[in-house]
């Protein structure tokens, strides 16, 4: 058997998705799921970031509003950097494979996407949530 590595998350879209493009033109959406949990006695929140790539990133940038409540399935991932000063330090966020709205809270009206034109494979070590 195969490790799997999927994860599901749903929550609310915090910010607009920003598409931006690698060196090669390939593009990328970025964009951070809050998350709430509820129990009894308390709650809380885990904010999440999220990439998407090639059509769904552009799909995703067009579609989802800031407040969105959303439903994101893909892979765990991780980043890893060293700062200006030398300070090693690493973040996780979900790279998506589908995502969706949660039609628990609202409705959707479905509409085919054209045709892109497609960009090379390579993520050219692109760091999405990099500020430009």
């Amino acid at each position: 058997m195969a490790n799997e590595n999927t994860v599901t998350i749903v929550g609310n879209v915090t910010e607009e998705p920003n598409l931006r493009f690698t060196g090669s033109g390939k593009p990328v959406a970025a964009f951070t799921v809050a998350a709430n949990r509820k129990w009894d006695g308390g709650e809380a929140t885990t904010f999440v970031r999220v990439t998407a790539w090639d059509s769904l990133g552009e799909n995703a940038a067009e579609s989802l509003p800031k407040g969105a409540r959303v439903v994101v399935l893909g892979r765990l991932d991780e980043n890893n950097y060293e700062t200006a000063e030398g300070d090693k330090r690493s973040y996780l966020f979900i790279t998506a494979e589908a995502i969706g709205p949660d039609l628990r809270f609202a409705t959707a009206e479905v509409t085919k996407a054209g045709k892109k034109q497609r960009a090379s494979s390579d993520s050219d070590n692109f760091d999405p949530f990099e500020e430009a």
